[in-house]
């Protein structure tokens, strides 16, 4: 299991900021100023918090406040959240996945549209629609009539194929399939577990176990030197890593005036081995062991790397992600994806018909969805900003605690990323957790308003 560490913030780490002020004016010095006050120890204040902004396609702001590591038995152990502090980022990992799932579509390896039981090497059907064909569009569009059940991430010595056949262990009495009227292709439901397979996919269609192949392409591509597996990044690199946290006991009860307890890459017994995995299950939260890669067939089982939340990466690098989605998919005059598949991504398709009732909205956080994208629009229920109107185009991620976020405006070269790596209070349950203007959380309605009004909407 991963390792649980107990902490409190001290008065001096809630003080800490790195901040670059690319412009010298007072809005720059008015966001930071928002920024600070997020951070603290209760309520719906965060450990932690990282933020980069672009306008033209240029670094204009950032800032970098609080707390990675924190640890209240030794204080000498407490890190601050840097530039390049990296964190588990959940969802905000989607795009890695379909960054290189366009790649490969663009070479000619893989056809978004054909049936994936082609590339499994099993045929994937929804039993209540034995005739229509599961594609990787699909999948990576969440209309592929799959769901997540309650675990989604299994041992590595298990194929997928035990999601989806009566017998399998994790058939789950075929709560992985989608009910009659939620037909694939046409209705929206979130689904990580989509994730899990096109990860295997790419495994099957390259040969190469999918975090190596992430690493040896896309990410080398963008200047990332981030990882799926912490047991696997150099000691350099492992001293970056920080911890997500959440103010909930190993019991699951809530308490804003406890200890920080570390969620996800939390190590004080130090880092973990090399080609060692825990499963990543946030539904079900103590299914979540480790495992050794020993032995681990490409093609079997990509779920336990976390396609759809795994990835571990900092703010910088992030940017690089942003820099190259600003520029049409060219990153420091590299072509890293053609200007079709940024659009393919980009674009809506899928889109919420209320009469229709054709999906999930989420509380009104999802009304459209690309690829590996969502798009929140300046005038929806789904809004970061209050006052005016900015739409947005990116993936959010939340998961044990974490909050992040990489996005662009449309048909602009402006955007920004966040990483807020801790929560006092439960989401949903806690009031204060909900936004004041939009379905979206307070904390990211505090940080994106924040952006928007200081940077977007002069």
């Amino acid at each position: 299991m991963f390792k649980k560490v107990f902490v409190s913030l001290t008065a001096a780490s809630l003080l800490a900021a790195n901040v670059c002020f690319a412009m010298d004016n007072g809005e720059k010095q008015e966001l930071h100023e928002e920024l600070a006050q997020m951070i603290g120890d209760t309520g719906t204040k965060v450990p932690g918090m990282g933020v980069i902004v672009y306008k033209d396609g240029k670094e204009v702001f950032s800032d970098f406040l609080g707390t990675a590591i924190v640890d209240s038995e030794n204080p000498q152990n407490n890190r601050p959240f840097t530039r390049e502090s990296r964190f588990r980022v959940a969802s905000v990992s989607k795009m890695f996945t379909v960054f290189t799932l366009m790649q490969l579509q663009e070479q000619g390896k893989l056809d978004l549209d054909a049936d994936v039981s082609q590339y499994l090497g099993f045929k994937l059907r929804n039993p209540q629609y034995p005739e229509q064909p599961i594609t990787a569009r699909m999948l990576a569009s969440h209309t592929s009539s799959l769901r997540d059940g309650k675990v989604y991430s299994i041992p590595p010595q298990v194929s997928v194929q035990e999601f989806f056949k009566p017998e399998g262990k994790f058939y789950e009495n075929g709560a992985h399939f989608a009910p009659q009227g939620e037909e694939p292709g046409k209705y929206f439901a979130y689904c990580n577990l989509n994730y899990g397979i096109l990860g295997t996919i790419i495994e099957k269609v390259t040969g190469e176990r999918f975090d190596k192949y992430q690493k040896n392409h896309i990410l080398r591509q963008l200047d990332i030197q981030a990882d799926y597996l912490p047991g696997n990044f150099s000691k350099k690199e492992f001293a970056k890593l920080g911890a997500v946290y959440q103010k909930k006991d190993t019991a699951g009860k809530w308490n804003e005036h406890g200890p920080w307890r570390a969620t996800q890459d939390g190590y004080p017994d130090g880092q973990p081995q090399k080609d060692t995995v825990a499963l990543q299950n946030p539904y079900k939260e103590d299914y979540q062991d480790t495992y050794s890669l020993k032995g681990y067939v490409p093609g079997t089982n990509a779920t336990v790397f976390s396609p759809a939340g795994g990835l571990r990466i900092s703010c910088d690098e992030l940017s690089h992600a942003l820099s190259m989605l600003a520029d049409n998919g060219t990153y420091r005059g590299k072509q890293v994806l053609s200007p079709a598949s940024v659009q393919a991504m980009m674009s809506r398709q899928w889109i919420y018909d209320a009469a229709a009732k054709n999906g999930k909205t989420y509380g009104g956080t999802i009304l459209s969805y690309g690829l590996g994208i969502y798009q929140m629009d300046g005038d929806s229920t789904a809004r970061f900003c209050k006052d005016a109107e900015i739409d947005l185009v990116g993936h959010t991620g939340e998961a044990f605690g974490l909050l992040s976020m990489l996005c662009l405006r449309p048909n602009t070269k402006d955007g920004y990323i966040y990483i807020m790596n801790g929560e006092a209070v439960e989401e949903d349950e806690d009031e204060r957790s909900a936004g004041k203007f939009s379905n979206n959380y307070i904390w990211e309605e505090r940080l994106g308003d924040a952006i928007c009004r200081h940077a977007f909407s002069k």
